[in-house]
């Protein structure tokens, strides 16, 4: 199970850490990430991290703005956000079994979801 926390109003420019804490299992063995999903659009990928050798991936939208990282002892994994555009306005979901460096960060591989949590960036 995935519980994220975190999402809120911010304004543009403004920055934003969503958290994911894991449970049932270990974030040591997977792969572990992020989708988004924004009104009237298709689930999009922003962002993964391997498990074998914590390599990341990101969506060329979020790149250089958006960083995930994790604490294996609190099995948490979290997404830092800065310089917020409205366009990144959407449900945050974590996920498990994303994949790098592949296609949509391996949506169609993806065996967990989390309930989401909603990012608005507004004036």
């Amino acid at each position: 199970q995935l519980m994220e926390s975190g999402g809120g109003l911010v304004q543009p420019g403004g920055s934003l850490r969503l958290s994911c804490a894991a449970s049932g299992f270990t974030l040591d063995y997977y792969a572990i990430g992020w989708f988004r999903q924004a009104p009237g659009k298709e689930r999009e990928g922003v962002s993964c991290l391997s498990s074998s050798d914590d390599s990341t991936d990101y969506a060329d939208s979020v790149k250089g703005r958006f960083t995930i990282s994790k604490n294996n002892a609190r099995d948490t994994v979290y997404l830092e956000m800065t310089s917020l555009k409205p366009e990144d306005t959407a449900v945050y979901y974590c996920v498990r079994d994303c994949r790098v460096k592949e296609r949509d960060l391996g949506y169609r591989y993806i065996e967990v979801w989390g309930q989401g949590t909603l990012v608005t960036v507004s004036s």
